[in-house]
């Protein structure tokens, strides 16, 4: 029997019964060696090894790293104050500061469960108490931490910059846009919603200058981060590595200044750094073996030619991709797919005379809605299991806001300024 097709067996059987993903790359890989003798044994350390050095993946601790001590400085809060402000008199008022929050938020803890999490805890019970169905809250609350991975310091960017050798930079400007795009759809759908159901607003007033005064001030330095990751990226002040290093210098100041963040929670934070970080870097580490396998098995180079001369038109190459992109995400992780799967499609894009940009960030979109949707979305999971709503009526609740995906997804295939028009204009 094939060795790869056997891999991919493993693999694949490893996943759905929930083995760790790191673990199940590995088992394929390993079934990979054991049935090919010529293959040196050695290379499968060496490359599970080489897969964790590259320079430019020290982003993601870094960026872990800031995200966690922004929890604990009191960041979170000020910024939900902030939200309220802007979204207070909108129909939907707490769901609105909800979708706003997880926007704002992506900017620096670039992990949408970690998102998912906070909001659960902090905003899901209050808005309950004040009359919002629990079903709509989660789904509210699992649907706005999409957003986090688009928008920059996204992981998701920093992995698939480094896997198909795109500029991060470029990646993070791109997410901006794109997030801006989804955070407003899903506001102007909550409006609609919470108008149907009666949803109230926050408040029906205007605020006073002096409600301003305490609330806006406190959150434009921690909103400041994003620009100033870019800024320093464009003018070439510092990479997208050394970001990271700038974003952790810049939540311990906010600490210092805010005065909240206490000795224990600085050890907290940096244990947190080493679980998600080792998390991340196992997956990456295996799935650099795999696909080393696939490269040698020149998979990714029989599949160029096979869509290049089956399929003709760039566009229903896209549509071909986000359909399975979509099937593939309802079962696998997205971090382990966009490793395995990157090297085989985006030579394939480049093929056709796609903008490497706007492929990336389709990629990292369909990521997003896989882990929304069921049977094995992370987000909805993790959401539920906080929240204490039955999966099923988070199906049920959750079919408009699918919709408004696929809606935003088509905008993001046919019409590229939707992806790559804020980078020509910064780049």
């Amino acid at each position: 029997m094939n060795p790869i097709i056997v891999s991919a067996v493993v693999l694949l059987v490893f996943l759905f019964m929930k083995v760790p993903v790191f673990v199940s790359i590995l088992s394929g890989s390993i079934a990979y060696f054991l049935m090919v003798p010529a293959v040196n044994p050695i290379q499968f350390a060496q490359r599970f090894i080489s897969g964790s050095e590259s320079i430019a993946l020290l982003a993601i601790p870094f960026f872990v790293c800031a995200g966690t001590f922004m929890n604990y400085t009191g960041v979170t809060r000020r910024i939900m104050d902030f939200c309220s402000v802007i979204t207070g008199r909108m129909s939907g008022g707490l769901a609105q500061v909800n979708v706003l929050l997880s926007t704002l938020m992506g900017g620096l803890s670039g992990s949408n469960l970690a998102d998912a999490a906070m909001e659960s805890k902090m905003l899901v019970p209050e808005m309950v108490n004040k009359g919002f169905d629990l079903p709509f809250s989660s789904v509210v609350t699992a649907t706005s931490s999409m957003i986090t991975p688009l928008i920059p310091p996204g992981i998701a960017m920093i992995l698939y910059g480094v896997i198909a050798d795109v500029s991060i930079g470029k990646l993070f400007v791109s997410g901006i846009g794109v997030g801006t795009v989804l955070c407003a759809s899903l506001m102007v759908l909550v409006s609609v919603v919470s108008k149907k159901r009666g949803y109230k607003p926050i408040r029906t007033t205007r605020m006073t200058a002096t409600d301003y005064k305490r609330v806006v001030p406190p959150a434009l330095a921690p909103l400041s981060l994003p620009i100033i990751i870019i800024g320093g990226i464009r003018i070439g002040i510092f990479t997208a590595t050394e970001a990271g290093a700038v974003a952790i210098l810049f939540a311990l100041i906010l600490g210092l200044v805010y005065r909240e963040m206490k000795w224990e929670d600085v050890k907290r934070a940096f244990k947190e750094t080493v679980t998600t970080t080792s998390s991340i870097m196992f997956i990456v580490a295996a799935a650099t073996v795999f696909s080393w396998i696939l490269t040698r098995e020149r998979i990714p180079q029989q599949l160029t030619e096979w869509m290049v001369g089956t399929i003709h038109n760039k566009y229903l190459f896209l549509v071909f991709v986000n359909i399975f992109l979509l099937i593939v995400g309802m079962f696998v992780e997205g971090n382990a797919s966009m490793i395995i799967l990157v090297p085989l499609l985006a030579p394939v894009a480049r093929a056709y005379g796609i903008d490497d940009i706007q492929f990336a960030m389709l990629y990292i979109f369909n990521n997003a809605i896989g882990a929304l949707s069921p049977p094995m979305g992370t987000l909805m999971f993790v959401t539920c299991s906080i929240t204490g709503c039955k999966t099923k009526d988070f199906i049920k609740e959750a079919v408009p806001f699918y919709l408004l995906l696929l809606v935003d997804l088509v905008l993001f295939t046919f019409v590229p300024p939707f992806t790559t028009a804020l980078v020509n204009l910064v780049y």
